[in-house]
Parts: structure tokens; sequence; C-alpha cells
């Protein structure tokens, strides 16, 4: 690792650290916090964007896109989990920010709530509309660092990946669908 990465490196930690302060400081005493923990349990292992999916499924009307927008998750799900034990970086643990809600790992980045959000906005958006799926998407983002489980590089990245997951798995079985036309 050369000196200039390292430097990169320590500046984005800086970064993280003073973000998940500035975050707690300005919504921890406010009625976000048990908003973050519900959705927190929402988007435990993307159950609550599948849970979702089946629903607009079961509603009979734009079923192959509430199939492809479910797989999208699901796939960017497992990308994260994936992800997260090859990279393997611990949680924060700032004694300053306590964590408010208790998670299955110790693993950080990339956050997988952050892929499944991602992944259900861009696979939900067309059923849903995209201005309800972002929103919902940037809440979960902030709630992660509210909570003091995720680093914001975590999050932004797990979206990031979530999206990018969703895209390719809407795209191929789209393809999928129309061949079968």
């Amino acid at each position: 690792m050369t000196a200039t990465s390292r430097s990169a490196g320590s500046r984005l930690v800086r970064l993280d650290h003073a973000l998940l302060r500035s975050t707690r400081r300005a919504l921890g005493s406010t009625p976000a916090v048990p908003v973050a923990q519900g959705m927190s349990h929402f988007g435990e292992h993307a159950l609550g964007w599948i849970a979702l999916g089946t629903a607009g499924w079961l509603s009979g009307r734009r079923r192959a896109d509430w199939v492809a927008g479910t797989a999208g998750v699901v796939a960017a799900h497992a990308a994260g989990v994936v992800v997260k034990r090859v990279v393997r970086r611990v949680r924060p643990q700032l004694e300053d920010v306590p964590a408010l809600v208790a998670t299955p790992s110790r693993l950080s980045f990339p956050s997988a709530h952050s892929c499944s959000t991602a992944a259900a906005a861009v696979g939900f958006a067309p059923m849903v509309g995209r201005a309800p799926m972002a929103g919902l998407t940037a809440a979960m983002l902030v709630s992660r660092v509210l909570l003091g489980v995720h680093y914001p590089s975590d999050v932004v990245s797990g979206a990031a990946l979530g999206a990018g997951t969703a895209t390719l798995v809407r795209r191929r079985l789209t393809r999928l669908e129309g061949r079968k036309a």
C-alpha cells in the first residue's frame, strides 16, 4: 500500500467517523430513532422487501415485474452478504455512538440493508413510483448510520451494489420474458 492510498484511507475513516457522529448528534434524540429501528427490522435479511414483492405478485397485476423486482432484491442481498464476508470490515465501535439495534453479524461493509433497499427501489419503482422508493432508500441509508451499525461509506457502497445488481437482474429477466412472448 502506498503512502497516498494510506492517506486517502485515513481521510475516509475520519470522514466516516465525523458523519456518523454528526448524524447521531442531529437525530439521536428525535423520533427518527424508533422509526430507524422499525426500518431495521423491516429490512433484516431483505424480508420486508421480499414480502412487498410477494404481495405485489399476489395482486395479480404486473406479475413479471414483481418477480423481477423481488429477484433483484434477493440477488442484491446475497451479493452484499458475499462482499461483507470477503471484506470483513467490523461495524462501528465508537464509544460515543453505541449501536441502537442488534445486528446478526459484526460485519459492516457493505450494508446489506442498503443493498436490498436500493435493489427494491430499482425493482419496484415501476409499480410503486420512483419518488416513494427514492425516499425510502434515503431513509434506510440514514437509519443505518443513525443506529450506529454502519459507516456512511458502508451504506453508499451497499446502495451502489444493490442498485447495480438489481438493474442487471431486471435486464436479464426482462430479456427472458420477452423471449417467451
